[in-house]
């Protein structure tokens, strides 16, 4: 339960201590005009959150950002409001990269290279971003400026506008490369979630079909999901003789880094284009003779802005696109009422790396 007093809100805050421990404090947060606390509803646990719970990030990372509540991927209902443009009861999705100037109360010119438009505006220097920088959407009352609670429009259902912000971010990553889609034949490495919303977005969104989007991945049952895509199982594929590939996307992150990033090289046409999204702890070697060779160019992508949002939403709106995106989602929710129950679902999270998403449903 959460009460305002004079611009005052009290969260029931669900923090990660240290790694498998998480534990309830009650937090008090300034609402300030133009501002809103959202109630979270639904959320997803992301990669990104298993490796702080199970204690996967550096030990210097750790004890810089603990303790911390968790989750980045979530919707929710306005439960108070400071902003003339969301009243209480709207039901929004939670953008979790909260820009500097919206925090400082700036115009975005004052703020950085990133909100005056000279970089991607999702590199903001002065920005906090939700269960990484600051607390995430573990808690019953999350404070945030307007512009980052969208409206969820009527026809789209709650476990498919949960799923924004990862498509957001494979949205922003196609981006800058979409003004090759209508010819390009594109790849993408990876045949877990990030791959899959991926190729997703790159088929719904930008309209890459069938016969010009390739899928590389190591388990013929998820590829086997892939239905609007051509799937390739890589420890078969001839990368010598295979295909030429226009755009390159690496999704698979971690020890499988490697050798996407330079199988994807390998089939890139000169000229090519590579874009990382997967995150690793480690560097990764890359072949740089045929990045020089062939004048490839290699892009990293992460996170993603308001306007990311708000592009998927409306592709999100379409029946086709939400019958792709269900196939992500679990039989059951995991209810989540106590911070025992969330370091339930994370242990389980850890313990059954299943294909589809963990969706936590909260009961405050």
């Amino acid at each position: 339960m959460a009460i305002s007093t004079n611009g005052i809100v009290k969260s029931r805050t669900l923090r990660l201590t240290k790694p498998h421990e998480i534990e309830e404090s009650l937090e008090e947060r300034q609402l300030p005009d133009g501002y809103v606390a959202v109630e979270p509803t639904i959320a997803s646990i992301c990669h990104a959150d298993l490796r702080y719970f199970g204690g996967l990030r550096k030990p210097e990372v750790l004890a810089k950002k603990l303790p911390m509540a968790l989750l980045h991927e979530g919707i929710g209902i306005v439960a108070m409001s400071q902003s003339d443009q969301l009243p209480p009861g709207t039901k929004v999705v939670i953008v979790p990269n909260l820009p500097g100037y919206m925090l400082l109360g700036k115009q975005p010119e004052q703020c950085c290279p990133a909100c005056r438009n000279e970089i991607e505006d999702n590199y903001c220097t002065h920005s906090k971003f939700l269960g990484s920088t600051i607390d995430g959407i573990a808690q019953s009352r999350l404070v945030l400026p307007e512009g980052c609670a969208i409206p969820i429009p009527a026809s789209i259902p709650d476990e498919i506008a949960v799923l924004a912000e990862l498509c957001s971010v494979s949205y922003r990553a196609a981006k800058g490369a979409s003004h090759l889609f209508d010819k390009a034949q594109v790849a993408v490495f990876g045949d877990g979630p990030v791959g899959y919303l991926t190729a997703a977005i790159l088929h719904h969104a930008f309209q890459v079909g069938k016969d010009r989007l390739t899928v590389f991945g190591a388990i013929q049952e998820k590829l086997d999901q892939f239905d609007f895509a051509d799937t390739q199982m890589v420890q078969h594929y001839d990368f010598q003789n295979g295909k030429p590939m226009d755009v390159v996307f690496e999704c698979t992150g971690g020890r499988f880094s490697e050798s996407a990033i330079n199988q994807g090289i390998e089939i890139l046409k000169p000229g090519g284009h590579l874009i990382a999204m997967g995150v690793s702890e480690e560097f990764v070697p890359i072949n740089t003779r045929d990045v020089l060779e062939k004048g490839i160019t290699l892009r990293g992508s992460s996170r993603s802005s308001v306007a990311d949002f708000e592009q998927v939403l409306k592709v999100m709106e379409n029946s086709e696109c939400q019958n792709t995106l269900r196939k992500l989602l679990p039989d059951q929710y995991t209810g989540v009422s106590t911070a025992d129950d969330l370091a339930g679902a994370m242990e389980a999270a850890m313990a059954h790396r299943d294909w589809k998403k963990t969706i936590l449903d909260f009961h405050w």
